[in-house]
């Protein structure tokens, strides 16, 4: 495949995928994205098209749709909406079936995060995380059910490691991805006599603009540090997207990346406690303004959709990347 004038992204997700024995796997499907104006959505977009399919990107930010829409070689729909308004995924959806066709994959990936202590975390910061990862990714399964109803299709539902354990200020965004894994877990029992597969896709230390100033932020620091060194590696958004797409179409029940988060499944039952007492040493040798200081959106993400439902209230400082 001659990748040759595409983006880097686009080239780094090729490299990342096998070329399919009988062409692209995904010819002629039409796949959705959400949250892919930046990191892992957009490198899906370019994986996905790589694979065959027609991609619809959407986001919160137009600009960085049509960014990240350049030099795919199928044809795309770039879509601004907020996966928190029903009606407005609605309207995508119905916008995504007359410009591309009905969905077959479905990939609810639009997440936020927000970092420090709960005391001093705004209330509409938090509950914005909770809309945005969980109710975001109902909506989203909701508005193209009836897509993938009629291709029998696949819906992808992106959460985290940190729903593995719950990461003492990361409370928000662990209940969300927790939330987003059980909401999975139980679309995929009703959907299967139905013909489609839902998929639940776990994410480690990934390197988005959510993570930027990974080292500086006290609390990623604090939550890196404590993990073996293997763990510690940061991914490309490229090398994930390319796992991904490869889960995609294989209509997985489970995607890891990286791939040896599968055998931390059965460990499951003992990472609460061993969190927990992690926890419980750092903040006995750390003060409670320490990591007040870096609280706040993580990732110019977080922060356009903070800012964008709210521009008349300033985000409040101190966090870094998505």
């Amino acid at each position: 495949m001659d990748t040759s004038g595409r983006s880097p992204l686009y080239r780094g997700v090729a490299r990342a995928l096998r070329p399919h024995p009988a062409g692209p796997a995904l010819r002629g499907r039409v796949a959705v994205v959400t949250g892919a104006a930046r990191g892992v959505g957009a490198a899906l977009a370019a994986g996905l098209t790589e694979a065959g399919a027609q991609v619809a990107l959407l986001g919160r930010e137009q600009g960085r749709l049509r960014e990240a829409a350049e030099g795919l070689s199928s044809p795309t729909l770039c879509v601004e909406i907020d996966v928190t308004d029903p009606v407005g995924l609605e309207a995508a959806a119905s916008q995504v079936e007359t410009r591309l066709g009905p969905a077959d994959v479905v990939v609810a990936n639009a997440g936020i995060a927000v970092s420090g202590p709960f005391r001093d975390t705004v209330p509409a910061l938090w509950q914005r995380v909770i809309e945005v990862n969980l109710l975001g990714a109902a909506n989203t399964a909701r508005a193209f059910l009836p897509h993938l109803t009629r291709t029998r299709g696949y819906f992808l539902q992106i959460a985290s490691t940190a729903a593995f354990g719950s990461a003492p200020m990361m409370s928000a965004y662990c209940a969300s991805k927790a939330g987003a894994e059980s909401f999975a877990r139980a679309l995929r029992c009703e959907l299967a006599p139905e013909g489609i597969d839902v998929g639940i896709a776990y994410l480690h230390w990934t390197g988005t603009d959510m993570i930027d100033g990974i080292d500086e932020d006290p609390v990623l620091r604090a939550l890196r540090a404590h993990q073996p060194w293997f763990a510690r590696r940061v991914q490309t958004p490229a090398r994930v997207a390319g796992l991904l797409t490869a889960g995609i179409v294989r209509r997985a029940s489970d995607i890891y990346a990286p791939p040896w988060l599968r055998l931390c499944q059965p460990l499951r039952p003992v990472f609460p406690a061993l969190v927990s007492h992690i926890a419980r040493r750092e903040l006995r040798h750390r003060t409670g303004p320490e990591f007040a200081a870096g609280a706040g959106v993580l990732g110019a993400g977080g922060l356009a959709d903070w800012n964008a439902g709210r521009s008349s209230s300033p985000a409040p400082q101190g966090g870094q990347g998505d």
